[in-house]
């Protein structure tokens, strides 16, 4: 089973990447972040990022972890993952609350994309602590033994292609 990671840059495109992706019939799995965050508001709870970012955190890992492990389709597009988090704790100089999952070594980062970053009820930072956030990806993936791959400034559709292609390509290799 592969698990491939798509990631990088906060309002980069990934989730409309794995829509996309999603209906050309590929297994997925939503951001755990922004289900965590629906989850929090609908029972009132504190593990919004803005509000106790630790807890967030750490409700993102597990749900992530849990996401992981129950992933079974001979290939599994996952919408950030438990390394997303495993950075965030790196860069707040903590450990993982728990082991983190070792997931396909190709991965895909999105760039940051000025021109389609929206802040939004779920995003609340800025454009620049995207761009922090992507440039750290980016760096400490390759790092912990990850192929990253930039996903090119394209349209949805030409970016599912690509990401489809680079995998066959890789699987013929």
């Amino acid at each position: 089973m592969r698990k491939i990671v798509i990631t990088g840059c906060s309002g980069g495109g990934k989730s409309s990447l794995i829509r996309v992706l999603k209906a050309r019939g590929q297994a997925v799995v939503e951001e755990p972040g922004r289900r965590v965050i629906a989850a929090e508001r609908a029972q009132g709870g504190t593990g919004l990022p803005w509000d106790d970012a630790k807890r967030f955190a750490d409700l993102a890992f597990w749900m992530a972890v849990g996401d992981h492990a129950t992933a079974t389709a001979a290939i599994t597009f996952f919408d950030r993952s438990a390394l997303d988090q495993a950075a965030w704790y790196a860069r707040e100089g903590l450990a993982p609350p728990g082991d983190v999952p070792r997931y396909d070594p190709v991965l895909f980062l999105a760039p940051p994309w000025p021109e389609i970053f929206e802040r939004d009820a779920d995003r609340q930072h800025g454009f620049e602590t995207a761009v922090a956030e992507f440039d750290d990806l980016n760096t400490r993936l390759p790092a912990w033994g990850y192929a990253c791959h930039l996903l090119p400034k394209l349209s949805v559709e030409e970016r599912a292609d690509f990401v489809l292609a680079t995998l066959e390509q890789g699987a013929a290799a």
